[in-house]
């Protein structure tokens, strides 16, 4: 384990290095491009080469990237439906995953998957699912394996979605099921609370003591987290190790540019950097245009490189034209969210202008002060946007890696087991690796 410790630290002291000297280019914005002239501030040797071929430093950070990010690729995990057949039932299957998006499906299948595992190889009574919406993965593992679960929603309301959908599964169970059979579905039990850094570990256990009618206070359970958001994933990380009765955590983070960071928050309720390694550290900075980067789809991304096509690519060349255009004229109104407008066709920068500004004062810019000489030859430069925009995203995997990285070693230092495993398929599901933690 002192091995597994060590390698973490040089991984991310090198990770963390490489961030510093290409900070100009993680803490920009593609809609700056022509604005700050982007483009200028590659070194000269990339400016001449970029749009054919890669220079030898950027083949270099990519035999790096390969050692030092987390790798993307999925890890061999079985299907759900290797450990449940009611998943299967005819007469039940579509019930399971009635009104789920295919992202979600996904995500269930393998997540429910890893949570059977661990059920298997750490002895608990029930798992804790938070943030667990209308309880689609709780059905899963209640149902369909027999475990129980406590779903943990701050929105009332979907708890009582979750709690219909149950009653009308419940009932399917006992028409088409036999009753032995039937007997060791666990039905979910829903709770409404909202879960944030203030929140005691004595008064979420009171919560759920309470919820499930436990007397005592010498049960176990596991913490599953499928995607949680900002600081909620450190929060539940926090839980995990204050909480003796938690036994395992299997956790998803995502949307890691909502975590409090260290410029902005308290040491007691920042998100990153959580270990006290990294927190000693002044380099260990991540600003949050950096960490919005981690949370893009590269593998997406790359089949639309690889798939020549160009017109939805140039989008990003239209919105920094158009951000040009407002800097000169409604200066105030810079960075402004804008409608979305997909590259559809030959749409033509006029049309998307008026279309993306729409309800703004930006609307009342006459036309013929769009198509300027300078915005025909910002138009023009749409490769090089296109070149920028990849390499930013080219930095995203490791950015990501360098917060799993900081929360395995939190782990780490407070004694627990962990492992992380690239579970979902990334062109799915792109925030795919599951942090899998246990106490000795």
């Amino acid at each position: 384990m002192r091995e597994f410790y060590e390698n973490l630290q040089k991984k991310l002291l090198k990770s963390l290095k490489i961030v510093r000297s290409y900070d100009w280019l993680l803490n920009s914005y593609v809609l700056d491009f022509y604005v700050k002239d982007h483009w200028s501030k590659f070194p000269g040797s990339w400016q001449q080469v970029l749009e054919n071929t890669w220079p030898l430093s950027l083949l270099t950070l990519r035999v790096l990237f390969k050692e030092l990010c987390i790798k993307r690729e999925e890890n061999e995990i079985r299907s759900i439906y290797h450990f449940s057949s009611l998943l299967q039932h005819p007469k039940l299957k579509e019930i399971f995953v009635k009104g789920v998006k295919r992202k979600k499906r996904h995500e269930l299948e393998f997540m429910a998957s890893t949570c059977v595992e661990m059920c298997q190889n750490v002895a608990v009574d029930f798992i804790v699912d938070f943030g667990a919406g209308v309880g689609h993965l709780a059905r899963v593992l209640g149902f369909g394996c027999g475990i129980k679960v406590c779903c943990i929603e701050m929105q009332d309301q979907l708890n009582k979605q979750a709690e219909e959908i149950d009653k009308k599964m419940m009932a399917l169970i006992n028409k088409y099921l036999p009753p032995k059979q039937a007997k060791t579905c666990q039905t979910p039990t829903h709770v409404n609370l909202c879960i944030t850094p203030a929140t005691a570990p004595e008064a979420f256990l009171q919560k759920i003591q309470k919820s499930l009618k436990l007397r005592k206070d010498d049960y176990k359970f596991g913490i599953v987290g499928l995607h949680s958001c900002g600081d909620l994933a450190a929060v539940l990380i926090q839980m995990f190790l204050h909480c003796k009765q938690a036994k395992f955590i299997n956790l998803v983070g995502c949307c890691y540019m909502k975590l409090s960071a260290k410029d902005t928050a308290n040491e007691t309720d920042q998100g990153y950097p959580l270990s006290q390694y990294l927190s000693q550290r002044s380099l260990s900075f991540l600003s949050y245009e950096a960490r919005e980067i981690s949370c893009h789809a590269i593998e997406m991304y790359k089949q639309r490189l690889a798939g020549n096509n160009y017109d939805y690519l140039k989008i990003h060349s239209f919105r920094a034209a158009a951000e040009r255009i407002i800097a000169k004229h409604y200066p105030e109104l810079r960075h402004s969210g804008l409608k979305s407008i997909k590259h559809c066709g030959n749409i033509q920068f006029e049309e998307y202008f008026y279309r993306a500004v729409s309800g703004l004062p930006l609307a009342t810019i006459p036309a013929e002060n769009l198509l300027t000489a300078i915005t025909q030859k910002d138009l023009s430069r749409w490769r090089q946007i296109v070149i920028y925009y990849t390499l930013r995203l080219f930095f995203g995997p490791l950015i990501e890696s360098i917060i799993l990285y900081d929360r395995i070693l939190f782990l780490v230092e407070n004694g627990c087991i962990v492992d992380i495993k690239s579970v979902f398929e990334a062109t799915i599901s792109p925030r795919n690796h599951i942090i899998i933690a246990g106490k000795r």
